[in-house]
């Protein structure tokens, strides 16, 4: 097997399926950011929208496009992402899963959703790199998402850029179309966040429920934070966070991201 240098690691917040053709503050920066990521064998995204019991692996040869979403505009559905799946990785990443006491399953007919595809349409626009999926489980915690994290990291070594796609922030009931300040408690928890990550504080970002100002305010559900407990959890031994900010869109949906292991000449950092 070739042995590559370590790849980068990403937490992507994603935010609405309209990111797509709206990239605002984040977009830009992605797409800088992708054109510097030299040889990257694959792409492994871990996204909400794809939960299962257990963890489940994509192997999917050529995963279709997947509108997993409704109400936005029509042009979203002109969009489609044609990268090539990875079935041959998907495996190693099964292999690793297992051997860390994951219940692990494939599927070879999964294609890409939205938390998939938005963020990888300004990340790496030309799709030229195969792309395969790993499932948040339905029970995951903060703590089993450090350790999915951790499970998955040795294939950073093997030339896989792990992208953990979430929100910073995620509370749709309060989304608000016209909105054009940010509500203070999204700059509040997202500060809290930032924080936390920059100084590698696990230990709080564990507890980030109850630690966190408005935690459960900025997430009703926890599926789109635990993205980034799965980034932490496959960081690298004094690997550090750099933050990509991303702005506020719609007032609530903070677009915070963080990257380990790029050049820092690749994002607008705060």
């Amino acid at each position: 097997m070739t042995t590559h240098t370590t790849t980068p690691l990403l937490f992507i917040s994603h935010g609405a399926p309209t990111f797509a053709i709206e990239p605002g503050k984040l977009g830009p920066q992605l797409n800088a950011l992708g054109s510097e990521l030299g040889d990257v064998r694959a792409v492994l995204v871990v996204s909400p929208h794809w939960q299962t019991r257990g963890v489940a692996v994509s192997t999917t040869a050529a995963p279709e496009t997947i509108y997993d979403f409704g109400g936005f505009s029509s042009r979203l559905y002109d969009l489609t992402y044609p990268a090539a799946g990875a079935p041959d990785v998907a495996l190693e990443a099964v292999k690793l899963l297992l051997e860390a006491g994951f219940q692990t399953e494939v599927d070879s007919r999964r294609g890409l959703d939205h938390g998939a595809w938005v963020p990888l349409y300004h990340l790496l626009p030309q799709a030229q790199i195969p792309v395969f999926q790993v499932s948040l489980p339905y029970d995951l915690n903060t703590q089993t998402a450090l350790q999915l994290g951790r499970a998955l990291a040795p294939l950073r070594a093997q030339g896989v850029l792990i992208v953990a796609s979430g929100s910073m922030t995620h509370n749709l009931r309060e989304f608000r179309g016209g909105a054009t300040q940010p509500a203070s408690y999204v700059l509040e928890f997202s500060n809290w966040v930032r924080s936390a990550v920059l100084a590698h504080a696990v230990g709080p970002m564990l507890q980030y429920r109850s630690e966190a100002p408005h935690a459960e305010r900025a997430h009703p559900t926890e599926e789109h934070f635990l993205p980034l407990l799965v980034a932490m959890g496959a960081q690298l031994e004094g690997e550090t966070a750099r933050l990509i900010d991303g702005g506020v869109e719609y007032g609530m949906l903070s677009m915070d991201s963080f990257v380990w292991g790029q050049p820092q000449a690749a994002t607008t950092l705060q």
